[in-house]
C-alpha cells in the first residue's frame, strides 16, 4: 500500500481541525454521528484552538495518507516546526475572507524553507465577504516575499467550505464533498520513500503516554523496517549512544491506534518500551549508522519565575504545593514540550522559558487542574548581549479593526514604541500592521479589547532580535491592596470602587498584602475591603438604601499575567486566582522600597 504523508498548517482559526475532522468522517474512519474531534484535549475544546499537533490516517483509493493536525498559534510554534520535519508536504489553509494572516506567513516559511511544495486551499468559501480571487493574490505575494523558488510558486490552489464538507477545483465547480483534497494529495504530494531493504531509522516528533506502556515514541520511519521485541540503538546529535528494545508498534486509522507487528519505511507510527526516548533523538538498528538531523526549535522570547506558594491562604486549595513536586512536573513537561526551558539552579524559584504568555498560560492551566498551587512572577521579556550592544525580542503585529478605533489603538502602540509598517482601509475595516518589541505588547491584550469593544483581531509574529529600545510607558493604573484580612463586604467595596477596577466581589476571602483591584489614579493605594458599616441607634435617612455593585472584574490566567506588575506575584490554585504583593505589610514595602 502506498503512504503519503502530509500536515494541515494554517493561522489560528482559518477551518484546520474542521477540516481534518470533515475528512475523517467521509472517508468512515469515523461514524457521521460521532463527536470525535481532532482537538481532544479539554483545554483546546474550551478555548477552541489547537494546542499540540495530533496525527491520523485515512485510507483512500488503496493509498494511506497519515495527516498531522498543528496549532495556529505562534506561542505554539514549536509544535509546527518538529511536524514538518516528517512529513513530505503540507496543505497550507488560507480563510477566503480574512487572507494570509502572520501564523500563515510563520508555517509557510518553515515549510518552503524545508523544500516543501504547499498545496494552497482557500477556505470559508461561504463567508459573505469571501473574496477568493483577493486571497490567491495574497497567497501568491507570500510565497514571492518568503523567497519560494519556481517550482515552489506553482502550486494548486482548491476551494473549500470545511464546516459543510465540500471541495472543489474551480469556484464555478457543483462541491459535494472532500475528495478533491485527497485527489489532489495522490496527485501532486510524492510517495512516501519505502526503502525497506535499508537498516532501520526512525526518529520521534512527539511523545504520548499510556499507563500500561509507559512513555511512547510517535514519529516517522526514514528507512527499513523494525518488528516488535527487536533490538534497537538510539543515538542523540551529540553522538551519545544507548540501547533499548521495542516492545510494541502501533500505527493509526482514523484516531484509533492499531497494534501491528512491523512498522515499514514511509508510515509514521507509535512504539513504545523505550523509557527515556526525548523528541529528535534518532532510534537506529546498528551502532554506526548516522544520526539523522537534530530538529532545531527557535528559542524561547519570555521567562517567569515559578515559586512555591507561601501566601497567608498557602494549601487550602491544591494538593501538591511542595517545591519537589513542582520541579518534578515541569521536568515531565520538558520531556514532550520542545520550546520550553527551565532553568532549576535557583534555590527559591525555577526560571521557564517559553515562547509567548499564551504558552506559559497553557502549562499552569494544565497544572493547576492537576492540583497544583503555585505562585508566579511578572513574564519578562529576554535580553541578550551581542558585540556590546543590548537586543530584545520583536514582533509583527496585524490588527483588524472597525475604521472608528483605529486612532486608539495607534495611540496606545504608539506609547509601547511600536512603528507602523503599514495600514489598509477597507469596507469600513482597518488592517494595521506594526512592529513592536516584545516587552511593549506584554499586558497589551486586555486593553486591546476594551480599546476595541471586542470588535479587534489581533495577531502577533516573532520577527528575530533587534536593538533595545529603552523604558517603556506601559501601565497607568495603581494597585488597591488590602490592609487586612477577612471576608470583602458589600458596603466598604461600594465606596471603594469609585477609584478603580475591582477584581474581587464581597463575601470575597482577602488576606493583607493581597491586590484586591486597580486604582484609576495610577499610584498603589492600601484599602480597608472588610470594614463594616458603623452602626448607630440613630436612623438616617439613607439608611436602608441598597447598595450598587458594578461586577468585579474576573481573570483568566493570561489576563492576569498582563495584569501583574513586577513587585507582585500572582497565586494560581486549582479554584482560585490570586494577584498579591511580594511584600505583603506596608512596613516590609516600605523597607524594601518597592513603591
Amino acid at each position: 500500500m502506498e503512504i503519503r504523508n502530509i500536515a494541515i498548517i494554517a493561522h489560528v482559526d482559518h477551518g484546520k481541525t474542521t477540516l481534518t475532522d470533515a475528512i475523517m468522517r467521509q472517508t468512515g474512519m469515523v461514524s457521521e454521528t460521532d463527536k470525535v474531534s481532532m482537538d481532544s484535549n479539554a483545554l483546546e475544546q474550551e478555548r477552541g484552538i489547537t494546542i499540540y499537533a495530533k496525527n491520523t490516517s485515512v485510507f483512500y483509493k488503496d493509498t494511506k495518507i497519515n495527516i498531522v493536525d498543528t496549532p495556529g498559534h505562534a506561542d505554539f510554534g514549536s509544535e509546527v516546526e518538529r511536524v514538518l520535519r516528517s512529513i513530505d508536504s503540507v496543505l497550507l489553509i488560507v480563510d477566503a475572507q480574512e487572507g494570509p494572516m502572520p501564523q500563515t506567513k510563520f508555517v509557510l516559511k518553515k515549510s518552503l524553507d524545508l523544500g516543501l511544495k504547499p498545496i494552497v486551499i482557500l477556505n470559508k468559501i461561504d463567508k459573505p465577504a469571501a473574496d477568493p480571487e483577493r486571497s490567491h493574490e495574497q497567497v501568491l505575494e507570500l510565497f514571492m516575499d518568503l523567497g519560494a523558488t519556481d517550482e515552489q510558486l506553482d502550486f494548486v490552489t482548491l476551494y473549500a467550505d470545511g464546516k459543510a464538507g465540500i471541495a472543489k477545483w474551480h469556484m464555478e465547480d457543483e462541491g459535494t464533498n472532500l475528495f478533491p483534497i485527497l485527489d489532489a494529495i495522490l496527485k501532486y504530494v510524492p510517495q512516501a520513500p519505502s526503502d525497506t531493504k535499508a537498516a532501520f531509522r526512525m526518529q520521534p516528533f512527539n511523545l504520548g503516554y499510556d499507563n500500561y506502556l509507559g512513555r511512547l515514541a510517535i514519529g516517522r520511519v526514514y528507512e527499513g523496517t523494525v518488528k516488535a521485541g527487536s533490538k534497537v540503538v538510539i543515538k542523540k546529535s551529540t553522538g551519545e549512544v544507548r540501547n533499548g528494545t521495542v516492545a510494541k508498534i502501533q500505527t493509526f486509522k482514523g484516531v484509533q491506534r492499531i497494534e501491528t507487528d512491523e512498522a515499514i519505511a514511509g508510515d509514521l507510527v507509535m512504539i513504545s518500551g523505550i523509557p527515556d526516548i526525548y523528541i529528535g533523538e534518532t532510534i537506529c538498528a546498528n551502532a554506526d549508522q548516522e544520526p539523522l538531523p537534530a530538529i532545531t526549535i527557535d528559542e524561547p522570547t519570555i521567562s517567569i519565575n515559578f515559586l512555591v506558594n507561601n501566601s497567608p491562604f498557602a494549601g487550602q486549595d491544591g494538593k501538591l504545593v511542595t517545591s519537589r513536586q513542582i520541579k518534578e512536573r515541569l521536568e515531565k513537561e520538558l520531556e514532550i514540550n520542545v520550546g520550553l526551558k527551565v532553568d532549576f539552579s535557583e534555590i527559591d524559584h525555577y526560571k521557564v522559558y517559553g515562547r509567548g504568555e499564551m504558552h506559559i498560560a497553557v502549562l499552569l492551566e494544565n497544572m493547576r487542574r492537576e492540583g497544583f498551587e503555585l505562585q508566579v512572577s511578572q513574564p519578562q521579556v529576554i535580553i541578550k548581549e551581542e558585540n556590546g550592544k543590548k537586543l530584545e525580542p520583536y514582533e509583527e503585529v496585524t490588527i483588524d479593526v472597525p475604521e472608528e478605533f483605529s486612532g486608539a489603538v495607534m495611540e496606545k502602540m504608539g506609547k509601547r514604541k511600536a512603528i507602523v509598517t503599514n495600514m489598509e482601509n477597507k469596507d469600513g475595516q482597518t488592517r494595521l500592521i506594526f512592529e513592536i518589541p516584545s516587552r511593549g505588547l506584554l499586558g497589551y491584550r486586555g486593553q486591546f479589547v476594551m480599546d476595541t469593544k471586542g470588535e479587534g483581531i489581533l495577531c502577533t509574529q516573532m520577527i528575530g532580535f533587534k536593538d533595545h529600545v529603552g523604558p517603556i510607558e506601559k501601565r497607568t493604573v495603581g494597585s488597591m491592596i488590602s490592609m487586612a484580612t477577612g471576608k470583602a463586604l458589600g458596603f466598604s467595596l461600594a465606596n471603594l470602587q469609585d477609584r478603580g477596577t475591582l477584581y474581587i466581589g464581597p463575601q470575597t476571602d482577602v488576606y493583607e498584602g493581597m491586590v484586591i483591584g486597580n486604582s484609576a489614579k495610577g499610584d498603589d493605594m492600601t484599602v480597608n475591603p472588610i470594614k463594616g458599616k458603623h452602626l448607630t441607634n440613630m436612623r438616617s435617612s439613607g439608611a436602608d438604601d441598597a447598595l450598587n455593585l458594578t461586577p468585579p472584574l474576573i481573570f483568566t490566567l493570561e489576563r492576569g499575567l498582563e495584569i501583574i506588575t513586577e513587585d507582585e506575584y500572582m497565586e494560581v490554585t486549582p479554584h482560585n486566582l490570586r494577584i498579591r504583593k511580594k511584600y505583603l505589610t506596608e512596613t516590609e514595602r516600605k523597607k524594601h522600597q518597592i513603591k
